[in-house]
């Protein structure tokens, strides 16, 4: 009887383990797919402003006669962008060490590919604008605002006239196309940028092991806005990447990019220095989580800094949980936990993936804080401890 408990136990775990390996292979090929479907979308979007300026009047027509040609143009940005997509996609069914995917073709099977969904391309839409943020001289300011504050803080809690910065272990959740930890790991410290979203993963694996030189590539982040432009010449501006060349990180550099979730992925008690967080914690469906997977694996005595607004990715998210928390009430589970903080500044603006020419700008009042994981972690207020 226990025998036959115990294969049905085997057998159940193993079916798990299948229907997880072909749910994740689905998502991958969704994911090629919307990279496929992009020029199709875009030029749909394009011929429907076609359509609109040959609906006018002739005499309406006669007062706009530079629309056509830039909507020729436009038609020729959506093919550059996609011949860069293309070589995205090459070869990303390698970039993963312990996972084979299987050939991508980018040009066969185009009559069978299916139509993407409205939130697929919109993702894929925020992603080569992620280029403007992570990798080109448009995008410093950002940086500026959003990466500097951490790099300084790291600096300042681990001089590196006293810390052995090789042997410091900084781990970057939610990397996104891994600008942040690899300026971390330029430093000299052992930086590990960790992201789940496969439109991500492609597009930092292009840039990070495939690109080469500075600003030898360009990209037309702006042309699926038509709203909010100033001048036409506006939409079809392109935008040079990388503006350093990814491949001069010190030989004695040790930076590394996981693919996955972070609180699947990190489980390891007491083995992070310091946790730094940027436009990240409101991934979370219950950021709870996100701090006690935080207060677990870092080192006794080391440090969260966190930069970041609360626009909870998964509110009014259909089938998916969602708790949306105030940063009051995330500040008093953070001290519950046991965190010290020791810097706190709740007025820190910011952008994310700004157009700087746009009509249109939202800018974000983010939050700044470093908690501490004291040196001796006692169980705080009724919480077991979680680790000692």
């Amino acid at each position: 009887e226990e025998e036959k408990e115990k294969e049905e136990k085997e057998e159940e775990a193993k079916q798990q383990e299948d229907d997880e390996e072909r749910l994740e292979k689905e998502h991958f090929w969704k994911i090629i797919n919307a990279f496929k479907y992009y020029r199709i979308y875009a030029h749909e979007r394009v011929t429907r402003s076609e359509k609109q300026f040959q609906s006018l009047p002739a005499a309406h027509r006669k007062l706009l006669p530079n629309f056509l040609p830039h909507v020729r143009k436009l038609r020729e940005c959506i093919e550059h962008n996609y011949e860069i997509l293309k070589e995205i996609i090459n070869n990303c069914n390698h970039m993963f060490e312990n996972k084979e995917y299987g050939f991508i073709d980018m040009e066969s099977d185009l009559e069978r590919l299916k139509p993407a969904s409205t939130f697929d391309m919109d993702k894929l839409k925020s992603t080569i604008k992620q280029f403007v943020r992570d990798w080109s001289e448009d995008g410093k300011s950002e940086r500026d605002a959003c990466y500097q504050p951490i790099i300084d803080e790291i600096l300042k809690q681990f001089p590196q006239d006293e810390w052995n910065s090789a042997n410091l272990n900084i781990l970057v959740p939610g990397a996104g196309l891994g600008r942040l930890a690899w300026e971390i790991a330029r430093l000299g410290y052992s930086c590990q940028g960790n992201e789940w979203s496969l439109y991500m993963l492609f597009c930092s694996h292009f840039i990070l092991n495939r690109c080469s030189g500075v600003n030898t590539m360009a990209i037309y982040p702006w042309i699926h806005q038509f709203s909010n432009n100033k001048r036409s010449a506006d939409q079809i501006r392109p935008v040079y990447f990388p503006d350093v060349d990814s491949h001069s990180l010190p030989s004695y550099a040790n930076f590394s990019m996981t693919a996955g979730d972070f609180q699947e992925i990190y489980t390891e008690p007491n083995s992070w220095d310091c946790v730094a967080t940027c436009f990240f914690i409101d991934t979370a469906h219950n950021v709870v989580d996100y701090i006690e997977t935080i207060w677990k694996i870092l080192k006794l005595g080391g440090i969260w800094i966190n930069l970041g607004p609360l626009l909870y990715h998964f509110e009014n998210m259909a089938n998916e949980k969602s708790i949306e928390l105030s940063y009051e009430d995330i500040r008093h589970c953070i001290l519950e936990y046991g965190f010290n903080l020791e810097v706190e500044k709740n007025s820190v603006p910011s952008t994310y993936t700004e157009n700087d020419q746009s009509m249109l700008k939202f800018l974000y009042d983010c939050v700044f804080f470093v908690a501490r994981k004291p040196a001796y972690a006692s169980p705080l207020n009724g919480f077991a401890p979680i680790n000692s």
